[in-house]
Parts: C-alpha cells; sequence; structure tokens
C-alpha cells in the first residue's frame, strides 16, 4: 500500500490518502507497542528478516495460536520511507501464542524457508503492469484447514487507486507453512469493478462469511457467505442482494456498506454481542457496529485520525480481543511497519475512554517549534524526520544544564485512578529523566525516574486524580553533566 511516487524500486503496498483529505478528528487510540520491525516487541528485523512490512490481517488458527499474514516485506537494506530494499517478499507469516495484549503482541514463529528467515508465501511475478504482488487480505481457520484470501495487484495507481488481476483463496493444511493456489475460487477483475477482490472472513453459525470491496480505497463494502464446508467452491456462495441470499454472479450482491470502504476488518465481539467492523474511510481508521453482517450498521466512529497517525492503513481486529478492549494492527507508511493500537468498548459497541491527550504523537505541530496544545520549558523542539516511534515527528528536548521538559494540561475527572504512558528515548549519557503528572503549574505528585534509555522505550504512571479537576502531563531531564537529550512521542492517557 503506497502513498507516494519515490525513485526507489517500485513502490509497493496498499496506498495510503494524500494530506489534502487528512481528518483533524482526535484519535481515541493509544499506541500498545510496535509489532513489527526495528524495536518491535519479537524484533522481527533480526529474528525472521522482517525489517519492513504491513498489514498483519490475524486469524485464530483454532489451535492456541494467532496467524498474522503481512503484505510486501523487505530486509537489511531497507530505509524509511515506504516499501524498498532487498529481500522482496510479497508476503510473510508469523505465528503468536501471546494473550496478555496489554504490554504489546508477541510472535512465536513464522512460517520460514531457512532457519530465521521467514518466506514468502504466494510467489508474485514482481512485473509492473503484469503482476507485481500478491497481497493477503483475510484469514479462517475451518477445522485444521486455513485459508486465505489474496489479491493478484496488477499496477499501483495514484494514491488510493491500484489494479488487480483478480482475487482467490488458497488453504494450507501445516499451519500456514505451504498454500495451494490452484482449485479454489478465484474471482477475476476484467473490467475493476468486481465487488470481491479485498476481503474480510468471519466464521460463524456454519458459514464463513466474507465482506468484500473493489481494488483500491473508493468502493462499497458488500457481502457474501458460503457453507464452512465449502470454501473452495465458488458455486456454493451465496451474495447478499440487499433483501435475501442469493447463488449466482457476485454483481447481484448489493452494498452494505457505502463507500468509501477499504481494509476491512470484521469480527463478532462477544462483549458488545455484535458484529464490528474496522476500516480505512477517507483517511481515518473507524469503527461500525450492527446486530447482524448484513446490517444495518451503525455510523461510522473515529478509531485513528490522519492527523496523529500520518500515512496510517490498514486497522485489522485481533481476534483474541477480549472484554472492552479491542486491539488492531495498524500500519504507517513513513516508519513501514506495524503497531498495535487499542479502544475500548461501550456494551453498546461505542469508543469508550478514548486518549484524553491531544496531539498525542505530536504530529499536528507545524513546524519545529513546539505549539499548542503542548507546551516547552527551558530548550525544546519537534523533530521532523525519521527518528520517531510512530509516523514523521516528536517531540524532545536538549541542552547542557537545568530543567527541560514538554507538557500538556488535560482535563480529568476529581477522585478517578489513570494510567499515562508514553514513548521515550535519551541520549547515552542522560542520568536524570523524569515523566508523570503534576498539578497545573505546581509539583510532580506521580512520576518515575529514569536513567539512559537504548532506543524507544514505554514507561507507564499511575495514579489518582484526587481533587483535581485537571493536570499536567510532562516528560523532561535535569541536564548538568555535559549536553544531553531526550525525545518523546505517542502518549495517552486513560481512566485505568
Amino acid at each position: 500500500m503506497k502513498p507516494l511516487r519515490i525513485a526507489l524500486i517500485p513502490l509497493l503496498g496498499l496506498a495510503l490518502t494524500g494530506p489534502a483529505q487528512a481528518s483533524t478528528t482526535h484519535s481515541p487510540a493509544v499506541v500498545v507497542s510496535k509489532m513489527t520491525g526495528p524495536g518491535s516487541v519479537s524484533a522481527t528485523d533480526t529474528a525472521w528478516k522482517v525489517k519492513a512490512t504491513d498489514l498483519g490481517v490475524m486469524w485464530d488458527n483454532g489451535r492456541g495460536e494467532i496467524l498474522a499474514a503481512f503484505g510486501d516485506t523487505f530486509g537489511a537494506s531497507w530505509q524509511p520511507p515506504g516499501a524498498n530494499g532487498d529481500d522482496w517478499r510479497s508476503q510473510v507469516l508469523l505465528r503468536s501464542t501471546d494473550r496478555n495484549l496489554a504490554d504489546g503482541m508477541s510472535f512465536s514463529g513464522a512460517a520460514t524457508d531457512r532457519p530465521g528467515h521467514a518466506k514468502e508465501l504466494i510467489p508474485s511475478r514482481k512485473v509492473d503492469g503484469d503482476e507485481i504482488t500478491v497481497i493477503p487480505t483475510a484469514g479462517v481457520s475451518v477445522g485444521t484447514r486455513q485459508y486465505l484470501a489474496y489479491m493478484s495487484v496488477r499496477h499501483w495507481g495514484e494514491p488510493g487507486y491500484w489494479d488487480t488481476n483478480y482475487s482467490a483463496i488458497a488453504y494450507s493444511d501445516d499451519n500456514g507453512q505451504t498454500w495451494v493456489t490452484s482449485g479454489g475460487p478465484r474471482w477475476d477483475n476484467p473490467g475493476g469493478a468486481d465487488h470481491f477482490q479485498m476481503a474480510a472472513f468471519v466464521r460463524r453459525d456454519g458459514h464463513v462469511y466474507m465482506f468484500g470491496t473493489p481494488n483500491g480505497r473508493q468502493g462499497a463494502a458488500y457481502l457474501a457467505r458460503v457453507p464452512e464446508t465449502a470454501v473452495l467452491t465458488k458455486s456454493a456462495y451465496q451474495y447478499w442482494t440487499g433483501s435475501a441470499w442469493q447463488s449466482g454472479a457476485d454483481t447481484l450482491a448489493a452494498p452494505i456498506v457505502a463507500a468509501p470502504v477499504s481494509e476491512l476488518s470484521v469480527q463478532f465481539n462477544a462483549h458488545t454481542g455484535k458484529w464490528l467492523m474496522t476500516y480505512l474511510k477517507g483517511s481515518d481508521v473507524v469503527l461500525r457496529s450492527a446486530s447482524a453482517p448484513t446490517g444495518p450498521w451503525s455510523g461510522p466512529a473515529v478509531v485513528a485520525s490522519f492527523a496523529d497517525f500520518p500515512g496510517l492503513y490498514g486497522g485489522y481486529m485481533h481476534p483474541w480481543s477480549s472484554g472492552p478492549d479491542l486491539y488492531l494492527a495498524l500500519s504507517q507508511w513513513t516508519p513501514y511497519n506495524v503497531y498495535l493500537i487499542r479502544v475500548q468498548l461501550n456494551p453498546d459497541g461505542t469508543i469508550a475512554n478514548p486518549n484524553l491527550v491531544r496531539d498525542p504523537s505530536f504530529e499536528r505541530q507545524a513546524t519545529n517549534t513546539v505549539a499548542a496544545p503542548w507546551k516547552v520549558r527551558g530548550n525544546g523542539g519537534v523533530d521532523q524526520g525519521t527518528w520517531a516511534f510512530t509516523a514523521d515527528r516528536n517531540a524532545f528536548v536538549r541542552y547542557n544544564r537545568g530543567w527541560h521538559d514538554i507538557y500538556q494540561t488535560v482535563q480529568v475527572t476529581p477522585h478517578t485512578n489513570y494510567t499515562l504512558t508514553g514513548w521515550l528515548r535519551t541520549s547515552p549519557d542522560n542520568d536524570n529523566g523524569f515523566f508523570g503528572v503534576r498539578a497545573p503549574g505546581g509539583a510532580p505528585f506521580a512520576e518515575l525516574n529514569f536513567r539512559a534509555l537504548g532506543g524507544w522505550t514505554k514507561r507507564t504512571v499511575t495514579f489518582n486524580s484526587g481533587n483535581r479537576g485537571s493536570i499536567e502531563v510532562f516528560a523532561g531531564i535535569w541536564t548538568d553533566n555535559g549536553d544531553m537529550w531526550l525525545q518523546l512521542d505517542d502518549f495517552a492517557l486513560v481512566k485505568s
């Protein structure tokens, strides 16, 4: 998926929409961890030579594992932004048994072709105008068999547009190590308007439901279903016409969600008793809910905004999300990697307990000078480049003496428990950093002290607001032993 034309190798991956469509909506999502690439929980860059990748389509394999299929993947020579470099694999698969998602998602293994190297699952020609790549879009298990939906991409066009040859379903009987692409259903796309070029799968009540969209990001969402025993038989598929299920051509399908819809992820959520759908709508990842797969679907609620996560796309729900916590795999173009994010849900499927920090990732900062809602005490600013934990920007303080910090005033509910998280990185000589909360203009009442942090490191402070209606969240350093710096990114403040 790709946003820009850059003279590297032919740009790959699903294109993000351009900045002109960027949303200013506040993002309720919290960044939990980095799933892939350098600095990820499982160090996928060294474990399986997955240095840069996107997507992260996840499903339960039925045997206590999550299988996660990623898109165009690159090795050691990759440099941000976007898809480029050596060891290009059109898709890879990682496996996870991690059920404690609150501290991030780890991977325990991969489909490999040699020790320590994630393999390409389905070969692609890698010829622009013919077949530039093959991208996974959905996965589901039935018994011990795994099914993977994928699209054959002929050409990446302008942002938000691409052409596909067809979509199809492959299967694996060895937990994703090898895949069979022959003999299964295929949806050809000669005119570019087929409804099911990208898919989302849900297995329920004896059927596999297949939600589909056309190629690119401009189409509506459609719905089909097939008996779970007949996934590989195209004639067994029925399409929702708006009033009934009907066999025949997929052109019978009527839209269940109006355009624009892309990178669909759908699941039945036990906590809410509803069907949930996340997808990229214009430039934001949004959430909708329904009592049935056919709808009607609720209005879209923003999960992650382009303004806070520029270059975002994907947004694939983790099948083991439980209780009010909904976890998603979010791709970003500049770091060209995947992050685990979280929102919380009310029983009716609406979003609860949003992140209270405004501009949490500093991406709304227009210049190198810190601006509202953030403030700086001492010497600090905003980095713009490839240093950030997510996307393009982070804040920093730097000097050789005295106290320097970045802070923001946040409204809170008195006598309420909160959790503050943030991602920090320091110079090697840092010996006195602080992260926490304080009364506006006053002294800290909950903070932690840290020394040198070699890479982006998550820090957490829990506290009770007491009788306060507002607080300041901050991070800073005392410098008196020479030049020191602290970088900050992706703050979150939520009720505990």
